[in-house]
């Protein structure tokens, strides 16, 4: 199942929405040659992605505050069309999430 297209990160276990949403709306976007990349705090990150049946799993690395990070995740498409994964920094902080499509109605952006 591809994924492509752009997702409004909407929650976190370990960041609110004000954080994620603190240098523009959070989201991860994946285009149609499987090129990917996510945003939210300060983190800016690309994506090096792999399809599973039903969703993707990641590698990324970026820049936090200018700050090199780096780490793994993975998203799951569910039946309500959210994505729900899990995004992990090396030797650091993880955090399960949901995202949704971009952009919707009932979610400001």
């Amino acid at each position: 199942m591809r994924l492509q297209g752009k997702w409004r990160i909407v929650e976190t276990a370990l960041w609110d929405r004000d954080y994620l949403d603190l240098s523009g709306p959070a989201f991860i976007e994946i285009d149609d040659k499987g090129n990917a990349e996510m945003a939210y705090g300060a983190m800016n990150a690309s994506l090096d992605i792999g399809y599973i049946s039903n969703g993707i799993d990641f590698d990324w690395n970026g820049s936090d505050e200018g700050d090199h990070v780096e780490g793994t995740g993975w998203a799951e498409r569910q039946h309500d069309g959210a994505l729900i994964g899990e995004i992990s920094y090396r030797n650091g902080d993880e955090t399960t999430f949901k995202a949704i499509p971009w952009p919707t109605s009932s979610t400001p952006c």
